[in-house]
């Protein structure tokens, strides 16, 4: 259905005569009667009916006319949505790895509740495979995933760099602890060693592969976890070692081993479907997260 010819006959319900609707919508009276048949023709059914010197809408007309309003005023809400210069507002649906959610996105989605309140966003929290695969399925309109600069992802959907971590090695801190691990070759005194790994990424498995193959041995991956809070219980636990960004807060019985021989990044994405930047709820949030990951801890 065309919304012109919609707007039409809303206006005629609304003002009553063909003039009126003429000048509240700039076309001339013949243009208004042309585009009220065009409508009927279209919806098979007369709409308008004369009354005395002018036409009134008919029982058809008035019924369609209740649902054009509502129409209309979702169209004009659609578009509104879609300005880049329009207020953000509605729902905006998030999927984010656990880590983002709580260091960075908890701390945006208080803020715009605060500044953009008709802004609501839906935080879900799944793992970059999964958040890939809901942004294909179209189930999400925003997402927060992360690489490693030894495991490069592909990604056919637009993506954003927020923000590069080093990455270092997460050991118990009781007894020898090095300064640093200055060289592959170093990393050789961890050959024995279990490895904590993420239980639902497979990245995490690569990239401890790459790493320890400089070093000239395979890895024992002996325990698994989503969360970095419960990968350092483990190491704290003297159970095993990982490698974390280098963001995280100093712990008692962990020591984080700085790589410095050896390039290992986390690097953090957003990513979302064609179009999505120019939504001004989605560039928003984008724009207040990037603040938020260049602000130091």
């Amino acid at each position: 259905m065309d919304t012109r010819l919609l707007r039409v006959l809303v206006e005629l319900e609304r003002r009553g005569t063909l003039r009126a609707v003429a000048t509240a919508t700039g076309y001339g009276t013949s243009a208004v009667s042309q585009q009220l048949a065009a409508l009927e023709r279209e919806m098979g059914t007369a709409l308008v009916e004369p009354a005395g010197r002018g036409v009134r809408l008919t029982p058809a007309g008035r019924r369609l006319a209740e649902h054009g309003r509502g129409i209309l005023a979702a169209v004009a809400e659609a578009r509104s949505a879609l300005d880049p210069q329009a207020e953000p507002s509605g729902v905006v649906r998030i999927a984010a790895y656990a880590g983002a959610i709580s260091r960075d996105l908890l701390p945006v989605a208080r803020l715009l509740a605060r500044s953009h309140p008709a802004l609501r966003p839906q935080l879900h929290e799944h793992e970059p495979d999964e958040v890939l695969g809901l942004l294909d399925d179209g189930l999400i309109d925003l997402g927060f995933v992360y690489d490693y600069n030894l495991v490069p992802w592909t990604c056919d959907s637009p993506s954003l760099l927020l923000c590069e971590t080093p990455l270092v090695l997460a050991v118990p801190a009781h007894g020898h602890v090095p300064a640093e691990v200055d060289s592959p070759a170093a990393l050789a005194a961890y050959a024995g060693s279990s490895w904590v790994l993420n239980s639902r990424g497979k990245a995490d498995d690569e990239l401890v592969a790459r790493v320890c193959a400089l070093a000239g041995f395979t890895p024992l991956v002996a325990h698994r976890a989503d969360s970095l809070e419960l990968v350092l219980d483990i190491v704290e636990a003297d159970l095993g070692i990982a490698l974390v960004p280098d963001f995280l807060p100093a712990r008692k019985d962990v020591a984080f081993v700085p790589l410095s021989g050896i390039d290992a990044r986390r690097r953090m994405y957003a990513v979302t479907r064609p179009g999505g930047w120019d939504w001004p709820g989605v560039r928003l949030f984008v724009d207040h997260i990037t603040n938020q990951v260049s602000t130091p801890p």
